[in-house]
């Protein structure tokens, strides 16, 4: 009778991954925490290309072959993007053994995928618009080409544009982004202390991961919810080490990439800190330039 009533006890709840029983499933840190190196490979090698890559291969390829009326390479990139991205959070949840309820993972992946989508409408339009003379660098209502439109109240329908593109899209792409990224790392920590270490896989990997992050920060806007992410893991950890748990390698290697970013966003800013032109453009208290502002105003028109 009592093997039985244990044997009850561990029966999976139909429909629901072994991974999702609960919050507090193997909190004594007894899991596998093997580096997922395939997993964050294909991240990191997605965001490059799909997300960083597409701005460049729109600039780099003829002009002919995608008329400005038309889809460009880079908005195909950003369709793979919106497709990939979200099957690889899943995938990296489903590595967790901590987790919220299935319904705030489905709706903050469909948060995700409508924040990416209204930006890709947006972005797109918004690149189109520099070949024909819209300098990044200034606000929509400033640039030349916007001061010529007739009738004038075309100017407040780019605005909006750039409001859903900048501040719509970005708080509903990045803050379910960062959110299950953080769940995530909330399940990466041990028992063990020999487990608390990277491989050279993850090293190798590392720099290109901070990079894209500092590329994401400040291209989008986004330090505050980077920033609040990054202070919550601080005390995850803090917590867990009062219970004697350690970060593994995975824990680390988030951890790490967020705190290299960190410092490269503050590089940023020191190095572009008497820019008059970008501090005219960024005035609030946060002054963080966005690297295609800086292309547009010191090196394409350089060129």
């Amino acid at each position: 009778m009592q093997s039985s009533a244990r044997r009850r006890q561990h029966v999976p709840t139909p429909g629901l991954p072994a991974s999702r029983l609960g919050s507090t499933q193997q909190e004594d840190g007894t899991r596998n925490s093997r580096f997922h190196l395939d997993l964050w490979f294909y991240f990191t090698l997605q965001n490059w290309l799909l997300d960083f890559g597409r701005p460049i291969v729109m600039l780099l390829l003829p002009l002919d072959w995608f008329p400005l009326n038309k889809p460009s390479a880079g908005d195909y990139f950003h369709m793979a993007y919106n497709i990939i991205t979200p099957l690889l959070l899943l995938k990296l949840i489903d590595r967790s053994p901590k987790t919220l309820p299935n319904s705030v993972i489905y709706v903050s992946i469909i948060t995700f995928v409508m924040g990416a989508s209204i930006h890709l409408v947006g972005d797109s339009v918004n690149h189109r618009l520099i070949f024909s003379g819209y300098q990044l660098h200034l606000s929509v209502r400033d640039n030349p080409i916007m001061q010529n439109l007739q009738p004038s109240s075309l100017v407040d329908s780019f605005e909006l544009l750039y409001y859903y593109d900048e501040y719509v899209g970005h708080s509903m792409w990045y803050i379910p982004f960062f959110l299950i990224l953080f769940i995530y790392f909330t399940g990466c920590f041990t028992n063990s202390r020999k487990e608390s270490s990277m491989p050279l896989s993850a090293w190798t990997l590392l720099l290109p991961s901070s990079l894209y992050y500092w590329y994401l920060v400040t291209e989008g806007q986004i330090f505050i919810i980077f920033i609040f992410t990054f202070f919550a893991m601080l005390a995850i950890i803090l917590n867990k080490k009062r219970k004697g748990l350690y970060l593994d390698s995975n824990g680390l290697f988030l951890l790490f990439s967020f705190s290299t970013a960190l410092l490269l966003i503050a590089a940023w800013i020191i190095w572009l800190w008497n820019d008059k032109v970008l501090r005219k453009k960024y005035p609030g208290v946060i002054y963080i330039p966005e690297p295609w502002a800086y292309y547009t105003l010191h090196i394409n028109s350089f060129h």
